[in-house]
């Protein structure tokens, strides 16, 4: 009998991140200042970031030593398991071993905690008595309220509005760990309200919460600005997810064909395969291994945006980052992945897609909740539905494995469970979850609202 749950004994957790700018055969390219359009100097983030995470953004070393108060919390966790999903592999009558490494077993349930921690720490260490955030499904949010609380900051939480009606028992959560959330668009900051004065009914973005989230944290020196994905400090935070899982499938004497995980922003996906893909560009590793991001085809960042620079949010306050973008201006349709509805890709996932280290896929709504029910049957875990998106590529991996008779090891990442989904999943099995096509002329309108930066269009 195959072993179906690999432990990583708590010695063998990792203490230093992995940062991939080191090895990436090309530099990534430097944010912008978004008024002047000149390379970003770190002294401009200082006003919402501590002087350790900006350093942290930019750092070429390949190793980022995990502070130790901060492993201390993380060890309340992690290391996480690595499954073998057997059952699935029956169900499918394929040839193929599907692994999937589990983060909903952190007290956030879902991976997020791997950087609120951290980030959470950092900001007190400097003095900050307060952060604010922005939120899609909540994972986020909830998972920065909760590291606010173990280190004595208050939070502040933006949720999208669209989410915030969804999704009420994540809001209860953040609540209950001590973070005051708000829906956005909202009449607690210009931003907010300008978007309210335009579009009474917005059901909200990431972007505009974003730029809510940013006005707040700027307003006050005692607060600062977290955020949960993109950025490259919150992706290497995540690198302890996959450097774990090189122990595991060590552990088991196996190597993934096909690394899987859904993209949002980017840290979940980064947080999986980076530690792959570094030993891939080194010339280390074991196979010519995959690496596959999966999206929502109702926000289609990496399969139909451009890669170019655009602002991080709707107020243009962010810097200006080169990523694939469907356009700061885009708004996503009320899909329940909430936490995949953002217009931009994390610049350093970006330039790897766009290099062709990393594969992209999108998929509509129902076709992922069907695998989402498939697991559910077969593996007894109801996964996020962000995470869904992972398990229909992993699916459809592992079929095409049966179709070619041929062994394959595919992992795919589990980020967090969905039990405060099951809305969602009501929904779906009562047969009302529509699959949003994104019209060209919506996605043309918010790609023509791109900033110009004097470089050629990339698709």
């Amino acid at each position: 009998m195959p072993d179906r749950r690999i432990h990583l004994p708590g010695e063998k957790m990792p203490t230093a991140w992995y940062n991939i700018m080191a090895d990436m055969p090309n530099p990534p390219s430097p944010y912008l200042h978004p008024g002047t359009q000149e390379p970003l100097t770190p002294d401009a983030l200082t006003p919402i970031f501590p002087m350790s995470l900006i350093e942290q953004e930019v750092a070429t070393a390949r190793w980022i030593d995990i502070p130790g108060e901060v492993l201390d919390v993380l060890r309340q966790f992690r290391p996480s398991p690595l499954h073998r999903a057997v059952r699935l592999e029956r169900a499918l009558g394929t040839p193929a071993r599907i692994y999937y490494k589990y983060e909903g077993v952190s007290p956030a349930g879902s991976h997020k905690p791997n950087t609120a921690i951290p980030q959470a720490w950092y900001n007190k260490q400097a003095g900050i008595k307060r952060l604010a955030t922005e939120t899609g499904a909540g994972q986020w949010g909830s998972a920065l309220s909760l590291a606010c609380q173990w280190f004595g900051l208050e939070c502040t939480v933006y949720m999208v509005k669209v989410s915030y009606q969804q999704k009420p028992y994540r809001k209860a959560m953040m609540r209950l760990w001590g973070g005051e959330v708000i829906p956005s668009p909202s009449d607690r900051t210009n931003a907010g309200r300008a978007i309210l004065a335009a579009h009474p009914d917005s059901p909200g973005s990431l972007g505009i919460a974003i730029s809510e989230a940013v006005e707040d944290a700027a307003g006050r020196t005692d607060t600062n600005y977290a955020l949960g994905s993109v950025l490259n400090h919150v992706l290497m935070h995540q690198t302890i997810i996959g450097m774990e899982a090189i122990e595991q499938f060590d552990q088991v004497g196996e190597y993934p064909d096909v690394v899987i995980a859904c993209c949002g922003g980017g840290s979940n996906f980064g947080g999986l395969a980076f530690p792959f893909i570094g030993q891939k560009l080194r010339g280390e590793a074991k196979k010519a291994t995959r690496f596959i991001g999966v999206e929502p085809a109702a926000c289609p960042t990496m399969t139909r945006g451009e890669y170019r620079y655009d602002y991080g949010d709707v107020a243009k306050f962010t810097p200006l980052a080169k990523m694939h973008t469907l356009g700061h201006n885009f708004m996503p349709a009320g899909i329940h992945a909430g936490g995949l509805r953002y217009h931009g890709m994390s610049p350093l996932v970006s330039q790897l897609v766009h290099e062709g280290h990393i594969e992209a896929v999108a998929y509509p709504q129902n076709p992922v909740f069907q695998a989402a029910e498939l697991f559910a049957k077969t593996e007894g875990l109801v996964p996020a539905p962000e995470s869904s998106h992972a398990i229909r590529a992993a699916i459809d991996e592992a079929l095409k494995a049966k179709e070619e008779n041929r062994e394959a090891v595919i992992v795919f990442g589990l980020s967090g469970h969905g039990f405060l989904d099951m809305g969602a999943y009501e929904n779906y099995l009562d047969g009302k979850l529509d699959d949003f096509a994104l019209p060209e002329n919506e996605l043309r309108a918010a790609l023509d609202e791109l900033p110009v930066i004097g470089e050629p269009v990339i698709a």
